[in-house]
């Protein structure tokens, strides 16, 4: 569903004072951890509302549940029925007969597009391993339209492209001032992104235990001192949170990389069993 006229500009003349909703009053609790996401359940279902700004997704065991929420909202709001989800927040939602299906090929098409990378050859992997990044002692190469494409990468990666995290986090950190070589690791993502546009995530209904994963280098890159961490987590057989960045500390040892890597997946991991 999405609220009618949200953003609507207008003049006022007098000082506003809003309280926000907690959403009790139709037994809907917030959950504490994640404060877009309203949790209802009754005797035999359940339902999730999750909000993102205007934009709201409606998930249950009930389809009778789910539409007494749509009148809910509508007689509160003024509510657009956007019907069953298919795209949202440029995720879209496919249903198979293994099971659903996260992935954003179009907005990879758009990103390939709009970069002029779309008929460029494509590439196996995400990385050139002979191609060894340093900070530019020069002058910047085309630093605005790198940052253009750091950030459409960057929204890629956080929603469903998870094998592209280390590549995009590495190259993020030149986004200041970019060389010609930045740009050619820039190019391998893209030529990597046109071989696999069509990858998503799928999940299915097992397993239903959180599982993670967890990785460290140990300075591998002789201009930097600095480890690189890296995690996943997956649950119902597809990935549903992941991470892969530099290290804030120089870690003596790989044992001890290894630990800084623990303490980071230990911290998202206790913030996903509570949200869960």
């Amino acid at each position: 569903m999405d609220v009618k006229t949200a953003f609507l500009n207008g003049e006022l003349d007098e000082e506003i004072y809003m309280e926000q909703s907690e959403g009790k009053s139709h037994g809907f609790k917030i959950n504490e951890c994640d404060k877009c996401v309203y949790i209802k359940g009754t005797t035999n279902d359940y339902i999730i509302v999750c909000f993102y700004v205007d934009d709201m997704l409606i998930m249950g065991s009930s389809h009778d549940l789910i539409m007494k929420t749509k009148n809910m909202l509508k007689k509160n709001f003024d509510m657009k029925d956007m019907g069953l989800s298919d795209v949202i927040l440029g995720i879209k939602i496919s249903r198979t007969s293994d099971g659903i299906v996260l992935s954003q090929s179009h907005y990879v098409e758009s990103i390939l597009r709009r970069f002029n990378a779309f008929d460029s050859a494509p590439a196996k992997t995400p990385v050139d391993l002979s191609l060894h990044l340093a900070k530019n002692r020069g002058e910047p190469v085309s630093q605005l339209e790198y940052a253009r494409v750091i950030a459409s990468l960057m929204y890629l990666k956080n929603c469903t492209r998870s094998d592209i995290a280390y590549s995009v986090s590495k190259l993020s950190r030149f986004t200041s001032n970019p060389s010609t070589d930045h740009w050619k690791a820039v190019t391998r993502v893209l030529r990597y992104l046109k071989y696999t546009m069509n990858y998503g995530i799928l999940y299915t209904r097992y397993p239903v235990v959180l599982e993670g994963y967890c990785d460290a280098n140990w300075i591998s890159d002789t201009k930097d001192s600095k480890s690189t961490s890296g995690f996943v987590f997956t649950i119902g057989g597809g990935a549903v949170s992941w991470k892969s960045s530099k290290q804030t500390c120089i870690a003596r040892s790989t044992m001890e990389s290894e630990f800084i890597a623990l303490d980071k997946v230990g911290e998202e991991a206790e913030w996903l069993r509570n949200f869960l």
